[in-house]
C-alpha cells in the first residue's frame, strides 16, 4: 500500500447522489484506491432514509470501479449485498500497511476504541458506524480514525471522507474536497 493515494469513506447508505460525489472525488484526487467501511446500500431502522436513497443507482456506480474497491461489512450490510455488489463486502476486518504500522479496517459495530481486536503497539484502526469525523488515542501507542459519513453525518460534522498519502490522513468535505484536519501518521 505504499506510495499509493488512498480515499477512506464510511456510511453511505444507498444514497446515490452522495455516493456519485464521493466517486467523483475518488477520481478527483486521482486515488489509487478506495477504501469503503461498511454501510454501502441501506440505511438501517436507526437512520432516517438519506435524501438520495437509491440503493440500486448506488449499486451501479459502486460496481463501475470495483477494481479500485477494498471494502468490509457494516451492520447494515448482508449477504444479499454481497449477490448484487461485483466486490468482496462481507469481511468482517482487512488489515493492511501504511507507513510501515499495521491498520486494521473495520465498520466499528464489534471493534472500536474501547472494545479493539488484539492490537499491537503503534496498530491502528480505521473505522466507520458512529457517522462522526474522530481520532481517538487509546492502548499502547494505537489510535481510533474515523472517517465520518459520507451520506448521514451526525453531532453537526459534515459529509466527509479521509485521503490518505505519503503517512498523512486528511478528512475533507464530501462537498467541496477541502481539508479540514489532518493527522500525521
Amino acid at each position: 500500500m505504499e506510495n499509493k493515494r488512498i480515499l477512506i469513506a464510511s456510511d453511505l447508505h444507498g444514497d446515490a447522489v452522495c455516493t456519485e460525489r464521493l466517486l467523483l472525488r475518488l477520481d478527483e484526487e486521482k486515488a489509487d484506491l478506495c477504501i469503503l467501511l461498511g454501510d454501502l446500500l441501506y440505511h438501517g431502522p436507526r437512520n432516517d432514509l438519506p435524501l438520495g436513497y437509491a440503493p440500486k443507482r448506488s449499486i451501479e456506480l459502486l460496481n463501475a470501479v470495483k477494481d479500485r474497491i477494498l471494502a468490509v461489512r457494516g451492520n447494515c450490510d448482508t449477504e444479499v449485498d454481497q449477490m448484487v455488489l461485483a466486490f468482496p463486502v462481507l469481511a468482517d476486518y482487512a488489515v493492511i500497511f501504511l507507513g510501515g504500522k499495521r491498520v486494521y479496517l473495520t465498520h466499528g459495530h464489534k471493534w472500536n476504541a474501547e472494545q479493539p481486536l488484539p492490537l499491537a503497539k503503534g496498530d491502528l484502526m480505521l473505522c466507520g458506524h458512529t457517522h462522526v469525523p474522530t481520532v481517538i488515542p487509546f492502548g499502547d501507542g494505537n489510535r481510533y480514525l474515523n472517517p465520518g459519513s459520507v451520506s448521514i453525518p451526525k453531532e453537526n460534522s459534515e459529509k466527509s471522507y479521509m485521503i490518505y498519502e505519503n503517512g498523512v490522513f486528511e478528512w475533507k468535505k464530501l462537498e467541496t474536497g477541502e481539508t479540514y484536519r489532518t493527522e500525521v501518521l
